[in-house]
């Protein structure tokens, strides 16, 4: 059956929630507080990039069933199911900033109180929280609506990939649900049962094992790649090639194929927070979690290990060089900078006197903002290279896997690339005269 849908927050998780249930013929309202991002939603514009993502935005505006507003009364008591889709960034401590949730939680307990509202509802929390979340949202409507029978407060985080977002929505591999509630399962079973036609699970848990699945799966992921990393430096010490070494143990199912790449360390909106605020929650429970904490350092450290082979080729003094830098987003198909790896290069870079020109498909604009006038902007893959020392790779956008190398070479004021995603193959580079360094490969 169709559902009354709203959406509070309209960030990749929000968004993408919300046009994929529109999409299987629900009426959803998506609410943000910033007007001007609403109006430009509104016109089937998508403040983020996404493949996929604005087709299917202005799909469904068109046959109106998605609606954007900064109206959180009316997605309040106008839909019967409420997804709170809202940043939980890390505080200093990296604890979990819950800020936004409960005061989203606590504002639509009053729109209910004052409005003596009392139709049945299910809030859900598919923000990233940590468990024990949903009980302070119950004590927020207990508080706020003594005795109330008709508030049903639901876990369901999500598991979408950056660049991926609306693939993984519409087909998503598993769906978990936390509730103690016969009718908030049935019902959410039949929500989700249009993207699960194929078969993939729909998980019915407890909350906390919900709400901890979520944190478990990324530092999970987040961990192979820090032990990938962590593996490269010793490749490169005793000669060995990480490139082979992860086809060797890939192909073992039991380890699997994905997120064994090495490269400058894993950043995004998801596991550097997930991770520590996973660590927090453990250590705050009196249950340190080592391989985390192990997994946190390592990722920080990969960074200042590829920056060391920079400096090592110029004798510890990069001051008056300048840098061509590919990459800026976290990963590529994302105009996603957050934690991005590329910035902590470019402040080191900055930090010892060098000057950068960066490009990168996407997220042009969202460094901008961040870094001014502070570095160079190329309009294209050749044009960041011109009166360049070197180039650096941070990002494995496929623009840049096949270049034209002898455009490179003849551009460039020496034949120098530090690649951090290990795009090339060592022997080729030097076959062409190209003095390449890589991470786990020897050089």
């Amino acid at each position: 059956m169709s559902y009354k849908i709203g959406v509070i927050g309209t960030g990749y998780v929000g968004l993408v929630s919300g046009t994929s249930f529109a999409a299987t013929g629900n009426d959803v309202i998506c609410v943000d507080i910033d007007e001007s991002k609403v109006a430009l939603m509104k016109a089937g514009k998508s403040p983020i990039y996404e493949p996929g993502l604005e087709h299917l935005l202005i799909k469904n505006i068109k046959e109106d069933r998605l609606h954007f507003t900064t109206d959180l009364e009316k997605a309040a008591l106008e839909c019967e199911i409420i997804f709170l889709c809202l940043p939980t960034p890390p505080n200093e401590d990296g604890s979990a900033d819950l800020q936004h949730v409960l005061k989203v939680a606590k504002d639509i307990a009053n729109i209910y109180k004052n409005k003596a509202h009392t139709n049945k509802k299910i809030i859900i929390n598919k923000s990233t929280v940590p468990v024990g979340t949903a009980d302070r949202v119950k004590e927020i409507f207990n508080e706020i609506l003594p005795n109330n029978d008709f508030i049903n407060i639901v876990s369901n985080p999500e598991f979408l990939r950056e660049g991926f977002a609306v693939e993984d929505a519409l087909k998503p591999e598993r769906v978990v649900i936390g509730t103690e509630s016969e009718f908030v399962a049935s019902t959410m079973k039949d929500l989700y049962s249009p993207f699960l036609r194929s078969g993939n699970p729909i998980f019915i848990m407890d909350i906390k094992s919900a709400e901890v699945t979520k944190y478990a799966a990324n530092s999970f992921l987040a961990t192979k790649i820090s032990f990938m990393n962590d593996l490269s430096r010793y490749c490169d010490e005793v000669g060995a090639d990480i490139e082979k070494i992860r086809m060797g143990i890939g192909s073992d199912t039991r380890i699997g194929k994905r997120f064994l790449f090495t490269g400058i360390g894993y950043g995004g909106s998801c596991f550097p927070k997930d991770v520590k605020a996973l660590a927090y929650s453990a250590q705050s429970a009196g249950t340190p979690l080592a391989i985390i904490e192990a997994a946190k350092k390592v990722n920080h450290s990969q960074l200042d290990y590829f920056v060391s082979k920079i400096m090592k080729k110029y004798n510890n003094n990069v001051k008056g060089l300048k840098f061509a830098l590919w990459g800026l987003a976290f990963k590529p198909d994302t105009d996603d900078v957050r934690e991005a790896p590329a910035f902590r290069l470019i402040d080191i870079l900055l930090e010892q006197g060098a000057s950068i020109t960066v490009y990168d498909p996407e997220a042009m604009a969202n460094t901008k903002e961040i870094y001014g006038s502070k570095i160079n902007y190329a309009e294209g893959v050749y044009l960041s290279l011109e009166g360049c020392d070197a180039l650096i790779i941070a990002t494995e956008w496929n623009v840049f896997r096949n270049p034209d190398f002898d455009k490179i070479k003849s551009i460039l004021k020496t034949n120098i690339i530090f690649d951090g995603r290990n795009l090339f193959e060592p022997q080729d580079m030097r076959n062409i005269g190209i003095d390449y360094y890589c991470i786990g490969r020897g050089y």
